[in-house]
């Protein structure tokens, strides 16, 4: 039996099938209103991201005619399409559903026409004293060539008609020349995108746009002259960062200087204003030197993720989720040594339901402990919240050994881990920026204690960042351990990021880009060895993305063999349910709910003969080849039977029997919802939410 020619699903086309799952959270009448919108601006920014990062290829392939893997002329214009279908849905979601609702609910954002007279008296004065003194129209000349747009600016361009207005009859147009001329005219950052008007003789809520302050007032920009037309626009341009580390001998300053250069990479996306004219579109097509399927006309506000704004300037709390508070770890004890309950079990935390604070009470009492003498962490992705930053500080200044290996090359983190590094080099902590070639991806905590006459190492690990903002949105699992094998695997493992000296045999862990690919390969191959000799296995995987092409077609081949597959992947996958030999032993699932599901769970479980045997792995580790192959990545072993249970108990079943946020692959690589009954039924005791389950069973 084999899997050649069977074509793998499109890992763009998986991408934005995602995000068509997330835009649906806007249509769930059981969330609360500003909740939705939430969700709609979440996929605009997501799409942003998506054209910044995927697009460039894509449109590579198709003005080159050149095929690079799967990306083609004909795949840059299946992607395009299915974008401009997720557009037009997702501003049919905002027009059509989510406006109407919050204005019946006391929330609207108003249109200049229907804006009373005081109104339009406030949105005058507002424009005159803190718009329009930041606003210079750069008009298109020989001396003034068209400015450089930086990506996601946002901009007006503006036609305007030279001559003398005459003097007209009613009913009568205005006179002009046919001799026009181009504005450019860019809208500061700096500015709020979105602002409360003062209350209007009603109990209502209501807002204005920047966008629509500035469009009421064109005119009084242009003096003299007469508006032809005008529309908003934003340009996405290429922003992954291609940097040749072996050409270097500085890497955070090579990476500052790049960074400077990363809004003005090429452009991959251009969005108007759907009323802008076929003359300004083509002109702006022109000038970014984009094909016509790159042009995206919206019906609404040109980046809906500022929108983000509402939630938090709307009084009507009642429209938003109640705030969800985590509580303190079900399986440590609060006012006790951290250190001394982790010294006979590893302990788990399940984020968010379990508070990230926990973690920062490791670490506090690590600085604070005049016994532990050495403290090595790595960081991906940190967040504002400074806790963890000041302890580690604290920790330099009471006279340990602080190493913190900070990966520079975190994708639109680059300039806050630089910052973040700098501060802590700065007072004295040893700073490591990962490795050439390799991101540095795992999530590593270690400590190492003078108990006595010997060094005891105490860890924590992680499937999520140390980032105690995602730490609340995000579903995680991390693990506190004192197992010696594991701690001693981990000094290992940082040992290598620091020195590149070659890494021992591992007992325990599984790192990328040395062991892990083959591990998972060995495991798989071990289930479909055990069906083959007359037994049973089970293989349930939890994660982001599945789009390593060896492990989609290791699956594959187990699964003709009889093994049974439960995939739980939120994001993109390319592994195709269709194929008649799987005989429907492989399935494909995706949860999109309140929280992110971000975890990494790996599951194998074989029955030869009587003999059980049942292994477990966490991981920060998604199958993915850049994960498998240019990533330091860490997948621990589950040891305990316990915590074996625990996590299947809350993390694999929940999500295996879920009817409520559960989207399955179809054999046509679409997802289709499990209960296909209306959301209004949703509430029915049939129905089950893994979220809603454990924000139950882990209430104060």
């Amino acid at each position: 039996m084999t899997n050649a020619t069977l074509k793998l699903l499109d890992r763009d086309a998986s991408i934005l099938s995602f995000n068509q799952r997330v835009l649906s959270l806007a249509l769930r009448q059981d969330y609360p209103l500003l909740e939705r919108l939430k969700f709609l601006c979440i996929v605009a920014s997501n799409l942003d991201e998506f054209f910044e990062v995927r697009m460039d290829a894509q449109i590579h392939a198709m003005r080159d005619g050149l095929k690079k893997g799967n990306v083609t002329e004909a795949s840059f214009l299946a992607v395009s399409n299915q974008a401009h279908t997720l557009v037009k849905h997702q501003y049919a979601i905002f027009n059509d559903v989510l406006l109407p609702a919050l204005k019946i609910e006391g929330i609207d954002i108003v249109a200049g026409v229907a804006r009373s007279a005081q109104q339009k008296k406030w949105v005058l004065a507002y424009f005159n004293n803190n718009v329009k003194p930041l606003l210079l129209p750069i008009t298109l000349d020989r001396a003034h060539p068209f400015p450089l747009v930086a990506s996601k600016a946002l901009h007006f361009i503006v036609e305007l008609a030279d001559g003398t207005t005459h003097e007209k009859t009613k009913n009568q147009k205005p006179a002009i020349s046919q001799q026009t001329s181009i504005n450019i005219i860019r809208i500061p950052r700096a500015l709020p995108r979105l602002h409360k008007l003062p209350k209007n003789g009603s109990s209502a809520e209501e807002f204005v746009l920047l966008t629509s302050i500035i469009a009421a007032h064109l005119p009084s920009l242009f003096v003299g002259k007469t508006i032809v037309s005008f529309s908003q626009f934003r340009v996405t341009r290429h922003s992954d960062l291609d940097l040749d580390e072996d050409d270097m001998s500085d890497l955070p300053n090579a990476l500052r200087q790049e960074l400077a250069q990363r809004p003005f990479g090429e452009a991959v996306r251009l969005e108007v204003s759907d009323a802008c004219s076929e003359q300004l579109a083509q002109f702006l097509l022109a000038e970014f030197k984009l094909p016509v399927a790159s042009l995206y006309r919206v019906s609404g506000p040109v980046n809906l993720s500022r929108l983000m704004q509402l939630s938090a300037l709307a009084d009507e709390k009642r429209l938003a989720f109640t705030a969800f508070k985590p509580i303190w770890p079900t399986s440590l004890r609060q006012g006790v040594s951290i250190f001394a309950q982790i010294k006979t079990d590893d302990i788990l935390i399940h984020r968010p339901f379990e508070s990230f604070d926990a973690v920062i009470a490791f670490l506090h009492e690590a600085v604070y402990d005049p016994d532990v003498l050495a403290i090595h962490q790595t960081i991906y992705r940190i967040g504002s919240d400074m806790r963890m930053l000041n302890l580690l500080q604290e920790a330099v200044r009471r006279g340990k050994e602080v190493l913190v290996v900070v990966e520079i090359k975190a994708r639109f983190d680059e300039e806050a881990n630089i910052n973040w590094a700098e501060s802590l080099e700065a007072i004295g902590a040893q700073i490591v920026y990962g490795m050439l070639g390799l991101k540095t991806h795992a999530k590593m905590l270690m400590v190492m204690r003078k108990e006595g006459s010997r060094i005891k190492r105490y860890a924590h690990v992680s499937t999520g960042n140390y980032n105690a903002n995602t730490a609340k949105m995000y579903t995680d699992i991390c693990m506190l351990t004192s197992n010696v094998t594991i701690t001693r695997e981990i000094e290992y493992i940082f040992r290598h990021l620091t020195s590149q000296l070659p890494l021992p045999r591992m007992r325990q862990l599984l790192v990328a880009p040395f062991n892990l690919h083959a591990a998972m390969l060995r495991q798989i191959s071990a289930a479909k060895r055990a069906c083959l000799q007359g037994g049973s296995a089970h293989i349930i995987v939890k994660m982001n993305s599945l789009t390593d092409e060896v492990l989609v077609q290791a699956l594959m081949m187990a699964a003709q063999f009889g093994v049974q597959i439960d995939l739980i992947v939120r994001g993109a996958c390319i592994l195709p349910v269709e194929a008649a030999t799987l005989q429907h032993r492989i399935r494909v699932r995706s949860v999109v709910g309140r929280f992110l599901e971000h975890s990494r769970i790996f599951y194998f479980a074989t029955n030869l003969n009587g003999k059980k045997i049942n292994k477990m792995w966490l991981s920060s580790a998604d199958w993915m080849s850049r994960n498998m192959h240019r990533r330091i990545e860490v997948a621990w072993p589950i040891n305990s039977a316990e915590n074996v249970a625990r996590i299947m108990q809350e993390c694999l079943m929940p999500y295996l029997a879920d009817t409520e946020d559960a989207w399955l692959q179809q054999a046509n690589g679409q997802y289709a919802k499990v209960n296909q009954k209306p959301v209004q039924a949703l509430a029915n005791k049939h129905a089950n939410s893994a979220q809603k389950t454990l924000i139950a069973q882990f209430a104060p």
